[in-house]
């Protein structure tokens, strides 16, 4: 594959060494969510282990992440909603069901033992690793990040906080232009519509699309008014390969570098986009899926890199694993070394696995129409918007240790600075009015761990519904970008919902 970018040599050894900060929680592993979930936080704990017994930890400046405080999270999301959060246990959540529908909180984003403590945990990792990107490191990697379906009240596909808006919304106060770029096979949609009507922060979402979830990221959503063209959507269908893949990643990535001109970048690298994925139809393999981590670094821009999907967990911790290689500039052995998960990667204890035989149903006249209409509509950006700051706001602070001697145990104090209403309040708040499409395709399995029927709850999105959900984005999203990257408090709901909560469950197996 071509090498791509401005600055970098090929991947090796000595290859273009980067200043990279690593974000690492060791509870993360322990949070579940709960019997025949696909979503398991465990395969962070593997692809830790895989990273210190390939000896990559030693290359890179080790943080435990703070957990993010309750104002850290309600820069994007609601109070009522973070409150929700905070006060809801697996215990309680029977009497609050008024609540749990509202929010979206239930099967599919179920309630769990420690929930609010994961969402502190992988959300304080990525705004923590954008502090360091802004205080000059080169790279900075969260693993257990990149939950990009959370909106501004609600949760959605497995995500409950919006890591990556909280993210972005931290780059912004030193960055004119943040570039986002998501790659897990679904859309990006909780962060596409953060960002719908800015032209400070451009989103590129490759993905599946028709039949399946969340149902929306079609060619034609682009943003909307000063935001028009700085959203981006590749919709991909099934069996798309390395090749197909790249042939469409690098010419129009190529393109939004030159012409936006980020000062960072975010890139969510969910692996459900991988050959064999439980949830997932692509059949792109893992030097495949670096590729696009490898291009991304060769423009030399600060970069984060987060997770995402990713459900068959052996291969997502080997793909993670690779990754921070890149990040790092090292090729790693594919002959994986004696670790505690050894027995996960049998038979053949590869870090490579090979992508599947199955059908590529992404013609090349279809990936020639979706290149040719992506870089007319980048053309239409004649160059680069500029941002005139009247008042930089407070950086985020975060207590320092010495890198070298930190000690991985240390916890920033829990403790809430939001006092908590009485959890009735919640139930006794009227639902707000919301824009409904119909039931689409969910993101989960059955409980015996078989991929359900594509079939037997999928529904295409009517052309007129994508259209309407396009315009609907624009409710003030500007003005929420505005006052978050000022510092202010945001009291109105700018969040648009795509879909009604009670479609978004298990369907009953």
């Amino acid at each position: 594959m071509e090498s791509g970018g401005n600055s970098l040599p090929s991947i090796g050894t000595d290859g273009g060494k980067r200043k990279v900060c690593y974000f690492y929680d060791q509870e993360v592993g322990n949070y579940y969510y709960g019997q025949g979930h696909p979503m398991k936080p465990h395969r962070i704990r593997m692809t830790h282990a895989l990273l210190s017994r390939y000896g990559l930890l030693g290359q890179m400046h080790m943080f435990s992440p703070n957990p993010a405080r309750d104002r850290d999270l309600c820069r994007f999301h609601s109070d009522d909603y973070i409150s929700f959060l905070r006060s809801v246990t697996p215990e309680t959540q029977q009497d609050q069901i008024r609540a749990l529908k509202r929010f979206n909180v239930g099967e599919d984003c179920p309630v769990f033992d420690g929930l609010y403590s994961f969402c502190q945990t992988y959300a304080g990792a990525s705004v923590g690793g954008a502090v360091k990107l802004n205080h000059g490191f080169d790279i900075a990697v969260n693993w257990s990040g990149g939950l990009h379906h959370a909106k501004k009240c609600e949760a959605s596909g497995f995500c409950y906080v919006n890591d990556i808006v909280l993210a972005i919304l931290e780059l912004l106060k030193q960055q004119e232009r943040v570039l986002y770029v998501d790659i897990d096979i679904h859309h990006g949609d909780g962060v596409e519509e953060a960002f719908y009507t800015t032209d400070r922060v451009m989103t590129v979402s490759f993905h599946k699309f028709g039949d399946y979830f969340p149902g929306t990221g079609d060619i034609r959503d682009i943003g909307y008014g000063k935001g028009k063209y700085y959203s981006l959507n590749v919709p991909l269908d099934d069996g798309i390969d390395d090749e197909s893949y790249q042939s469409l990643f690098k010419p129009i990535m190529g393109k939004v570098m030159e012409v936006f001109q980020p000062g960072a970048v975010v890139l969510q690298c969910g692996a459900d986009s991988l050959s064999g994925d439980r949830l997932g139809c692509f059949n792109l393999s893992i030097k495949g899926h670096a590729e696009c981590v490898k291009y991304m670094r060769s423009f030399n821009v600060p970069l984060l890199l987060l997770g995402g999907g990713g459900y068959t967990i052996r291969n997502v911790a080997r793909c993670w694993c690779y990754e921070t290689g890149v990040a790092l500039g090292i090729e790693l052995e594919d002959k994986m070394p004696p670790h505690e998960y050894y027995e996960y990667f049998g038979p053949d204890y590869t870090l490579h696995v090979a992508p599947s035989n199955m059908e590529n149903k992404n013609t090349r006249q279809q990936l020639d129409e979706i290149r040719s209409k992506l870089l007319d509509y980048l053309s239409k950006l004649r160059h680069a918007p500029s941002v005139q700051f009247q008042e930089r706001p407070p950086e985020t602070e975060f207590p320092e240790a010495d890198e070298d001697q930190e000690d991985l145990d240390d916890r920033h104090d829990r403790d809430s600075d939001m006092e908590i209403d009485d959890p009735k309040h919640y139930d006794e708040t009227p639902r707000r009015s919301s824009t409904a499409v119909p039931s689409i395709r969910i993101k989960r399995e059955n409980a015996d761990n078989e991929p359900l029927n594509q079939d037997m709850h999928s529904a295409k999105v009517p052309e007129a519904v994508v259209e309407e959900v396009s315009y609907s984005k624009a409710l003030d999203i500007n003005s929420t970008l505005d006052e978050a990257v000022s510092g202010m408090k945001v009291e109105q709901d700018t969040s648009v919902k795509q879909t009604d909560s009670s479609s978004i469950i298990y369907p009953k197996s």
